[in-house]
């Protein structure tokens, strides 16, 4: 009896948790697209009072990135890119084969000014998107699939 409390107690616990998991991965996505810097700004806020993990390095690492472009001064848009791109770059090199890191790389190399010279992977994020696609959960392919539609690198047609 005991034993089957602390089961049904648990699976209630990751339950919850993975449903907090896909509204946090929701909210990320929504304020990464937004391009609003207040979007932007407390997304990064919710991020940071979350516990350490992989995932919001990631997160954290490229709305940082994206919050670059929004930044007065060239100065500045340079360290916050360069920030950004550090805790972005070390989750990918930590995790190499994780899609969702290397989708995120992709959009914001794609996005990224020339002068920055954040585009030497994109070929290869690509590839490497293409090959996980099907891995990842159905949120994370509506994302991939939705971005496909817009981009001049990945098409809808790679992920078929």
């Amino acid at each position: 009896m005991k034993r089957s409390l602390i089961i049904i107690f648990f699976c209630l616990i990751s339950l919850t948790a993975f449903r907090f998991i896909q509204s946090d991965k929701k909210a990320f996505y929504k304020a990464l697209s937004s391009g609003e810097e207040a979007a932007i700004d407390e997304q990064l806020a919710d991020l940071s009072k979350g516990k350490q993990s992989s995932r919001i390095n990631a997160y954290i690492g490229a709305l940082t990135m994206k919050k670059a472009g929004l930044v007065k001064g060239v100065k500045g848009k340079v360290k916050t890119f360069k920030k950004g791109a550090q805790l972005l770059e070390d989750e990918i090199k930590s995790n190499p084969a994780n899609t969702e890191y290397r989708f995120l790389r992709l959009a914001i190399q794609e996005h990224a000014p020339g002068i920055l010279k954040y585009n030497k992977q994109l070929d290869e994020d690509k590839e490497a998107v293409i090959a996980g696609f099907n891995k990842v959960d159905s949120d994370m392919k509506s994302v991939i699939a939705n971005y496909a539609k817009d981009s001049k690198v990945l098409s809808t047609t790679d992920l078929k």
